[in-house]
């Protein structure tokens, strides 16, 4: 990485320039829903008001979810040099005085699937289960009433 960092000093002459190239670099995510999820907590922790996290169809419809059950107030997909991503907009914490919790369950190395009946409570009906079905993601609630299950994905409480 050292020699990279040089070769590209030597041919740009700007260090600056060199140290933005590095942070914009787009690292690869491994577990996205995980990434989405701390990115929020993280940024609840430091009392911001707005993110950007990379788009996909999961963490939108997890955003969705969010929303409906009032953890975040809005997200919107913009589009930027050509690469979707997702604008979200949280809850102001001097407002509403309640800082949101988030467990990823089902996680790459280990997965994790419920069948509807296994779908209990979260934290005494006070918390939402997000459960990934074969068609869409959905909370635990619905996914009772509708009798299906599949991968439990992350508890919000």
């Amino acid at each position: 990485m050292l020699e990279n960092y040089q070769v590209l000093e030597n041919q740009v002459g700007n260090k600056k320039i060199i140290i933005s190239l590095i942070i914009n670099f787009n690292i690869m995510i491994i577990d996205p829903i995980g990434d989405l999820l701390t990115r929020v907590r993280n940024a609840y922790m430091a009392r911001l008001e707005e993110i950007s996290v990379p788009y996909s169809k999961i963490k939108s419809d997890i955003l969705r979810i969010l929303k409906k059950n009032k953890y975040i107030i809005d997200f919107e997909t913009i589009e930027e040099n050509g690469f979707k991503s997702i604008k979200v907009t949280l809850n102001n914490l001097k407002i509403t005085k309640y800082l949101p919790n988030f467990k990823r369950i089902s996680k790459p190395g280990q997965r994790i699937y419920v069948g509807s009946t296994d779908i209990k409570k979260s934290k005494n009906g006070k918390g939402i289960y997000i459960v990934s079905t074969p068609k869409w993601v959905i909370t635990g609630y619905e996914a009772r009433s509708l009798n299906v299950g599949w991968e439990l994905l992350c508890e919000v409480f």
